[in-house]
């Protein structure tokens, strides 16, 4: 088949941890803030490193990334 399943693994995190971190800095809710921590902008900078780390292997693996 081809398909490596580290592209969509990949891609689809790094979207939604770039969303997700961009929301967590302009939306400054104190339901979002637990202990002086920004949750929504950790947890979206922790699904890039890990979109990224996937594109990486994809990268790495040798392999093309799907046709369109």
């Amino acid at each position: 088949m081809g398909l490596d399943i580290r592209w969509p693994i990949g891609l689809m995190f790094t979207l939604i941890g770039l969303l997700l971190a961009v929301y967590g800095l302009v939306v400054k809710s104190d339901h979002a803030i637990s202990l002086g921590i920004n949750i929504n902008f950790i947890w979206g900078i922790i699904l890039l490193v890990f979109g990224g780390l996937m594109l990486l292997g994809a990268i790495k693996g040798g392999k093309n990334p799907p046709a369109a």
